[in-house]
């Protein structure tokens, strides 16, 4: 399996294509702020087509370029359905403005060929499955996707803004919630196997093994101590 990941934009979000090889179809997750570039370049790279597009949540900071990528490659997109609003209201999710200058560059709306994700779902997408966990927290649209091992190949997980590494999102934005975060971070991640490879929506990978010790927040967690630990502080707008 092929994995090209690279931070994109203003805020460093990680965008990933995901293929069963070079030279073969992939999918893109979330293509954020100036995604668009990174993104073909890294198609002609490995020679990639891109079938579709899928969203962890609906932050500007990961959706700012779907309207070009899926328009340039004539693919549809997936998002949650209690996130779709923030496709064409970026704004409201944020609680304030984000600055007349970076809206300037951005592409507000919905892509043509816009799909619904729900809990459970499998998305069966270029040879490879992408398994669907509902993970409201950071907002109520959030989700994970998780992709089964394979030879020699250890399970791999995209975290979103769910879970980074030595840390979690953030919950103080509209929809964000450090209650429903902890339940999402116990019933969604701490079932992983400890060689689950975590690609997060921001900063280096990490494994469920690692965060399982080191991160406060899960391994309190997995040690039965509940939440004992405050909301992380702001570090990033989305």
């Amino acid at each position: 399996m092929l994995v090209a990941g690279f931070p994109a934009g203003a805020w460093g979000t990680n965008c990933y294509l995901v293929a069963p090889g070079p030279g073969e179809e992939c999918v893109i997750i979330d293509p954020g702020h100036r995604a668009a570039d990174g993104v073909a370049e890294t198609l002609a790279r490995h020679r990639l087509k891109p079938v579709a597009v899928i969203l962890t949540h609906g932050h500007i900071d990961h959706v700012a370029s779907v309207v070009p990528v899926c328009g340039a490659h004539d693919v549809p997109a997936w998002i949650h359905p209690r996130d779709r609003y923030m496709l064409t209201d970026p704004e409201k999710a944020l609680g304030r403005a984000i600055g007349a200058p970076l809206m300037g560059e951005l592409t507000v709306g919905e892509p043509d060929d816009l799909r619904e994700l729900t809990d459970g779902h499998v998305l069966e997408l270029a040879g490879m499955e992408f398994s669907v966990a509902h993970a409201p927290g950071h907002t109520k649209g959030s989700v994970t996707y998780r992709m089964p091992e394979g030879p020699e190949l250890p399970p791999v997980f995209f975290s979103g803004d769910l879970l980074f590494a030595g840390s979690i999102g953030r919950t103080d934005l509209p929809g964000g919630d450090h209650g429903e975060m902890m339940d999402s971070l116990a019933r969604v991640c701490l079932p992983l196997a400890d060689e689950t490879v975590v690609l997060s929506g921001h900063g280096p990978q990490t494994t469920i093994g690692r965060e399982r010790v080191g991160n406060p927040y899960l391994s309190r967690l997995a040690a039965g101590a509940g939440d004992g630990v405050p909301a992380p502080s702001p570090r990033r707008p989305s």
